[in-house]
Formats: C-alpha cells, structure tokens, sequence
C-alpha cells in the first residue's frame, strides 16, 4: 500500500487527476473513462514491478537473517544464535559449508569461498586468517589491500573450511546489517548513483516550456471567454482546461518504451542489465575501455616452456610442446605446490592460471588421509603426489603447510611446503618477475635477467618468476607462527615460466568496428607492460605505424622532485636516460584524431599514481593519448576511469574479473563478461565471454537513445498541435468533441509511442554519435520549423473554412443547431449571442471549425510521427518496423 500511495502521489499523476477531474466537468465521460484506465494500468504495472523488486531485494537481505549460527561466549562456551543477533565483535565458528550473514574478518584456521555474488566471479578464493602483528596501528592499515584476504564478506558462500591446530575455524565479526559489503550493496540498489545524463535535465525543461505554454493559453482563454460573457464558472473551467491540454497524458509511458524494447533486445543477446536507465548512456559511448585477460585474450592460457636456471645463467628452454613430462626439481615442485587450487567433491578448482600450471606438472592432487601419517603431515595439509604421466621423482609426495595468497597490489605469493621423508620445511614463491627479483639473492638472478624478459613480453608471453629456499625452523608450530616478511627474503631465483596469451577470435573484428566508428579503445590490465603493449599491437588496438611511448614517473626523493620521463618503447633496449624522446603534447582542445594517430602512450600503474598525485595539470593532456595502462591495482582502475570522465568522455568498462568490480561501477557502462546472469557487479551482465557485447550495447543504447529523443520531440509537437488547434476553437467558443480527443490521445498517439519505438537498431555502428541533449540547435530547429508549419496550416484552415458561402457560425455556448439537428439549415440565421450551454452530449458537438481542424491534426499527428522515425545511421528504416507500418495504414 505504501508503494501504492507513494506512485499516486507523483506529481504527474496529481495533475492528471486534476485534468481528469476538468474533463468529467465538461461531460467528456468516454475520453476521461479510457484516460483512467491507461493510468491506472500504469500505476499497477509500475507498484507491481517495483513491488516484485522490493521482495526480491527483501528475499535477498532476508535470507542471511534467518541463518542459525555458532558464537563463542567468554564464559559460557559455545552458543547458537539467530543471524540477526550478531554484533561486532562476537566470535564466530565455522561448520562448514556456510552462507556468512556478516562481514568477519578471519582470525584461526582458514577456508575457501565463494564470492561470486559480489563479484561476479565464480572462482573460489582461499581465506587466511589474520596475522599476528607487534603493531599498534589499525589491522587495515598495515594490511593494506591485502586485508580482503583475511575478510570473509556477508552474502559469500563457505565451500570449505581448514580447521588449524589449535581448534575450529573462528571469524570476528566486524559489521552486521547494512554496514556490511552485502549491505552497500543493497544500499546501492536501493539509492543508485545519479545518472547525470543531459537527457533527463533536458526534458524537465522542456516539460516546464509546454507548462509556460499552458499558462499564456490560460489568460488567453480567460480572456477570449470574458469578452463573450461567459460566466464565471464556465471561464475559469475552460481556461483551466486550456492549461492541461498541452502536456500530454501519455508521457510517461511514452518515454520509457524505447528501453524496454532495447532490454528485451538485449536479453535476446543473453546481455543482461539491471540498470535499465544506463541504456540510453551506452549510445553515447566515446571511449571503451578493456581488461587483457580473460576479456581481449584468452583466459585459460597454454603452456609454452620454462627456462630454468643454473649457475647465474638462463638454460636451455623446456618447451611444453615436445609432450615430454617436466623433470623433477626446485622448479617443477614450486609450479605443483605454489598456487591456490583447492580439491572440491573431487574436483580441483581455482584459478585458470594456477590450474594450468599445475596440469604442466602432471601431478595430482588428493585429500589428506591417514595413508599420509608416515610423512608426519598435519591433517589440515593439501597433498600433491607425482601422476602416472609425471617425471620420476625421490619425492612420494608434497604437503602444503602455510598458504600466503596472491594479491594484486603485491603481485606474488608463497607457500610453505614439507616434501615427503624430509624434517625441514622449503618455501616456493611465483609472482611477476620485475617483484620477485627483488626478493631474491642477487647472485642468483642472471645477469641478462631483463633482457630475457624484455625478449619473450615482446612477443606477447605471460611470464611468471618462480623461486625457493629452504627454511631453517623445525617444528611445525614455528612456521605457523612465521609473518611473510620472514617468509619471502633471501630466496633462490629458479626460473622463469611462459605462458602464451592468445587473442580471441572475436578481439580484432570488435576493436576494429569501434575504430572505424571513432570510439576510442584504452587498455587497462594488471599484466607486464611489454606484453600489454605486445596484444595492443597483435590486436591492432595500436594501429600500425604508431609510435608507443612509455612514460615513467618518479616519486620525489630527499632531495629530487618528481619526475617524468618519456621514451620510445623501440630504444628501451638501450637502456632508460640513453635515448630519451622529447616531445610537445600540445594541449587537449586539439582533436583527439589529430594526434592519435602518431603515438600512444603507455605506463605503469606505479608512474600513473604519481602522475595523479604530484602532477594534476600534465596528466588530462597524457590522458588524452593514453592507451595502455598496466600493472594497474583495482583502486587505480577506478581512479583512471573516473580521470576519463573529467574530460567529458563518456566511459565503457569491459572486465571478467574481481580487479575490474570497482572500474565496472564507476564506468557510465560497465559490462562484466561473467556467467552469473544477475552479477550485481556491473550495470550490464554478457554470458558471452567475449567482447562482441560491446558493439550490440553501444547500438542498441544509440537506437534507444534515438527513441527517447524522437518519442519526447513528438510529444512535445503533439501537445503543441492540440493547443494550437483548441486555441482556434476556443476563439469560436468551441471544442473538439468527445470522441475526437478519444481517438487522438488513445487511438493515435499512444499506439505511435508504442510502436515507434520498436524500430531495430542499425547493424552498423555510425562514424558519430546521436546528439546527447534535446537543447541542441539541430533538434530543437526541427521542434521549431513543425510548429511553424502546424500553426500556419491550422490557421489558414481555419479561416478558409470561414469563407465558404455554406459556412454558419455555430459558438459552443448556442444551441442554434441542437434544437433541430434534422433542420440544421433552418436555424443559419439565428442570433450568434444565443446563450445556454450546448456541451450536454461533448460527442455531438457540430462545428465547420471542428470538422475542419480535427481531420489536419491527426494527419499532422501521423506525419510528424514518421518525421521523428528517422532510420539510419542509428535506427534500422521505418519500413522495417512491421507494426509501426500495419498500425499506420489500418
């Protein structure tokens, strides 16, 4: 009831209350009669759409509310407790396979969730609890981001819990109810960011312009009744009357239908939204920005080779392809032990990259059992043993002690490890090789270590760093017990690991519709620079003949400033300060495509933040020609997004990852190539993991865009063409009848609205974009010319009609002609200041100025609505809307 309340409360329908209410006055019984049934069809679909929403949303919130769950009391023990109970604060265990009803952060044993809800990524991701630090500063502070590791967020699923020696897995809660990461979720649900789009400011003035309208045709009609001596009463109701008939009933309808269609379009494309409003956005995307992995090229990669390494020098290359297995080594064991796979229902899951690393292995991996004592493995261990296919090996088995997860800002991970047969423990490391270098004794890095690098990143590897050391403490309890700091220093570099990165079929077709469409594509990737620069080229994001300049900022030091330095990516290899490239930017008022097509300029996420914080006025003109951006943190994804829009672009953001959540929201468009049809990640879900979403999108959002402006043009003519054609009638003290009104605002304008709207977006994306507001010049001149021909063809009409010899004066407030309709050309000659009022029955109101105006309306209707049907560029022809056309000629 109170959405009810509340939707019949919106001014629109306040007023057309009020106009319903003149319209029954004057007997118009049969047009009020179908004009309350639209708007009560309306007000039921709107609360039973927004009423199916809130249940929705109130399933969603419910559901963790009812959850039992297991807290431990100081005191007491161990309690069971509805969800909603919670505070922070409490400690809470973990069965098992759990739905969390809080945010907790972990603090004993570990586990695997689920987060796809949140992120629209089904990966499960392993949870560490907490470490124990000597340090008095707020636990996020010195965990910097990696504290999601450690956090387990409300609304994710528990698939698998790790308990540690010292009992169950605990969690303290940290927020409960809308303070929670489900919560501002709902929140924003709920409260979306407002959509600042010229669009929807555009119409407000527009509809305040036919208000004004409205106005002077009020004192008009006050006027024109006043002068013949109508009563009081009788003048105030058809002034009134006057005033409503130029906003017309079946506005807000009409407005939205152009992005229901292109919905119902989209889902035919299995592209999903839950913001419908962004559609009109999409057709005013000029910049396109994409992830790499996983969205430009493939996610799962293929092997390649390693090169291992000996005696501080790369050898021989181990490629993949030659089918034989790897053989046994500090390599081999760090690609099977370091990675973040789990064993579920029998099943390994987890990371694409990890899992394709670990098959190169061709080890397997089981669940820990008491076939494990003999190795004196802890019952919480992961096991990997050698598979049938795998290199002989002295090792019977691995067991997986300590877990220190990847994470994007630290770009590495570690995990301590125990071999079979052996009392001391090892540790392995991966991560990016630039990172794990510097973790590494010096002595072990060969020296043509960049050079190498440099070598297979050029030709577009993903290159990952594997190292090891051996770890002096004994007991298992002091490895627990070990911070990462402690962990990963003074390691063994044991080689690199290359990994192809392929383009996918659909990534060169895609990038090239939108070049030729003038829409800018931008890279933004956590990968290596080298190879982000690589798969631009391949991928001809960067055309060929362009040149790539690399920009490196420096953080200011003791006693120097920061800098920035530019260099062509060709003389890299010369090593940086040797060959610097000097050139003039110019300023951002020159055209983008102008300049875009000499260079581009690609950085790192580490020059980019220093750009953003010590040099503001440089970075917009950067920007401007910037096109990768790698090793790029989620925070600056967002941050570079958001950048893009101060300089009035309007930004698409397409990513398959956790790293792209944040960039997906801020975007105007953002589309997660995800399975999860409802990821609450993005406005825009595609189940397509390709990126030929973007051009359906970006078409679709121009045909609705197009709708929009040419629906709102021709009600805006619509309203104008009735108050031009009244006002002539009102002169005579007329009005057209009952079921005049009925077939124009029901029979004509609503059906056009419905069906205009329907017309397919071109298949072609246009070199331009449509005009983004109603206010511009173009739009606003064909506004213009059509009411200067409406009025001059009603006007002259109106007073041809008057010079015929047959025409009589008939005033709606003389009933010269209801006496005897039978006799109507006896009663010519009767006085014209006859009073009584002649409206009894609206319907048979006869009128030579009704009869000759109401006929040129309604053709003037229908032919400014195939003016304001314009097909292409952006729109398929009207001739293809088959019920546009059937509609029109029936």
């Amino acid at each position: 009831w109170k959405l009810l309340v509340k939707q019949v409360l919106n001014p629109f329908y306040v007023f057309q209350a009020f106009t319903l209410t003149l319209w029954l006055s004057q007997g118009y019984i049969e047009y009020s009669v179908a004009i309350i049934i639209l708007t009560l069809l309306s007000i039921v679909l709107s609360v039973y759409d927004l009423r199916q929403q809130s249940v929705k949303l109130h399933n969603l919130v419910e559901d963790h509310n009812k959850v039992q769950v297991t807290i431990t009391v100081k005191g007491k023990g161990l309690q069971e407790l509805e969800s909603h109970l919670l505070v922070p604060g409490d400690v809470l265990i973990l069965p098992g396979k759990f739905s969390l009803p809080c945010d907790a952060v972990l603090i004993e044993g570990s586990c695997v969730v689920n987060e796809g809800m949140l992120t629209g990524e089904s990966i499960p991701v392993t949870k560490t609890p907490l470490p124990p630090m000597e340090d008095t500063r707020p636990w996020k502070a010195h965990s910097l981001e990696d504290y999601r590791k450690h956090v387990l967020f409300c609304g994710t699923e528990v698939v698998q819990v790790k308990p540690s020696a010292q009992g169950p897995v605990r969690a303290v809660v940290l927020q409960t109810g809308y303070n929670t990461a489900k919560g501002d979720l709902v929140r924003s649900i709920l409260y979306p960011q407002p959509l600042n789009f010229k669009l929807y400011s555009d119409a407000f003035k527009f509809i305040v312009f036919l208000a004004c309208l409205g106005v002077v045709g009020f004192f008009y009609a006050l006027g024109v009744y006043m002068y013949h001596g109508v009563s009081p009463r009788d003048t105030a109701a058809m002034a009134l009357l006057l005033l409503t008939v130029t906003v017309p009933p079946v506005l807000p309808a009409a407005l939205t239908t152009g992005i229901v269609y292109a919905q119902k379009r989209l889902m035919r494309k299995k592209i999903f939204c839950i913001s419908p409003q962004r559609i009109n956005m999409c057709g005013q995307i000029n910049l396109m920005c994409f992830d790499k992995t996983g969205t430009l090229t493939e996610d799962g990669l293929d092997l390649w080779g390693t090169v291992p390494t000996a005696n501080n020098c790369f050898q021989e290359v181990q490629s993949f392809t030659s089918g034989r297995a790897l053989p046994w080594g500090p390599l081999c064991a760090a690609m099977a032990s370091c990675h973040s796979l789990i064993l579920l229902d029998g099943t390994i899951q987890g990371d694409p990259l990890d899992l394709k690393m670990f098959e190169g292995t061709a080890w397997i991996m089981e669940d820990c059992n008491a076939d494990y004592c003999k190795f004196k493995m802890s019952d919480s261990s992961i096991i990997i043993k050698p598979g049938p296919k795998a290199s002989r090996s002295p090792v019977e088995a691995i067991a997986v002690l300590r877990q220190f997860p990847f994470s994007p800002s630290l770009r590495r991970m570690s995990v301590v490890a125990r071999l079979a047969g052996e009392e001391h423990f090892h540790v392995y490391m991966k991560g990016a090789p630039e990172v794990l270098a510097q973790f590494c004794r010096s002595e072990t890095v060969p020296r043509d270590f960049s050079q190498q690098l440099r070598n297979y990143t050029k030709q577009g590897f993903r290159v990952i760093a594997l190292a090891h050391k051996a770890l002096s403490v004994g007991r298992l309890s002091e490895v627990e017990s070990l911070s990462r700091e402690k962990v990963e220093s003074e390691l063994t570099f044991l080689g690199l690991l290359i990994m192809e990165n392929r383009l996918k079929k659909e990534t060169k077709p895609v990038l090239k519709e939108l070049s030729e469409a003038r829409i800018r594509t931008v890279m933004i990737t956590g990968d290596n620079l080298q190879t982000a620069i690589t798969v631009a080229k391949n991928s001809e994001m960067i055309a060929q003949g362009s040149q790539v300049i690399l920009v490196e900022a420096n953080e200011p030091e003791e006693f120097v400033p920061a800098s920035v330095t530019w260099q062509l990516v060709e003389n890299q290899e010369n090593g940086p300060g040797k060959n610097e490239t000097y050139i003039n930017i110019g300023n951002s008022s020159v055209p983008a495509g102008e300049k875009g097509g000499c260079y581009h300029f690609a950085m790192s996420g580490k020059s980019y933040q220093v750009l953003f914080q010590h040099f503001n006025s440089l970075l917009p003109k950067i920007l401007v020609n910037a096109t990768i951006f790698a090793r790029m943190s989620p925070g600056q994804k967002s941050s570079l997004v958001e950048e893009f829009q101060k300089l009035n672009y309007y930004v698409g953001m397409c990513g398959d990852g956790a790293n792209d959540c944040g960039a997906l929201k801020t975007a105007h468009a953002g589309i997660s190539l995800s399975e999860q049809e409802a990821s609450v990640a993005s406005p825009f879900t595609s189940k397509a993991a390709n990126i030929e979403c973007v051009p359906h999108l970006i078409k679709e959002g121009r045909a609705a865009l197009v709708s929009s402006f040419g629906v709102f043009k021709y009600l805006t003519i619509y309203g104008i063409i009735q108050f031009i054609g009244t006002s002539l009638l009102y002169w005579q003290l007329q009005l057209f009848g009952n079921y005049q009104y009925l077939m124009q605002d029901v029979a004509i304008t609503l059906m056009v609205c419905l069906t205009m709207s329907s017309t397919h977006a071109y298949p072609k994306l246009a070199p331009y974009r449509p005009a983004g507001q109603l206010l511009s010049p173009p739009l606003l001149l064909s506004v213009l010319l059509n009411i200067c021909f409406t009025c001059i063809v009603q006007i002259c009409a109106f007073l041809y009609v008057k010079q015929q010899p047959w025409y009589c004066e008939v005033y709606r407030y003389s009933k010269c002609f209801l006496d005897n309709q039978s006799d109507f050309s006896t009663n010519m000659s009767l006085e014209r200041n006859w009073t009584g009022n002649a409206t009894v029955v609206p319907g048979s109101v006869l009128s030579f100025e009704s009869t000759t105006l109401w006929p040129i309306t309604t053709i003037n209707c229908i032919t400014v609505a195939f003016v304001f049907s314009k097909g292409k560029p952006f729109r398929k022809p009207i001739y293809t809307n088959c019920k546009y056309m059937k509609f029109t000629f029936y």
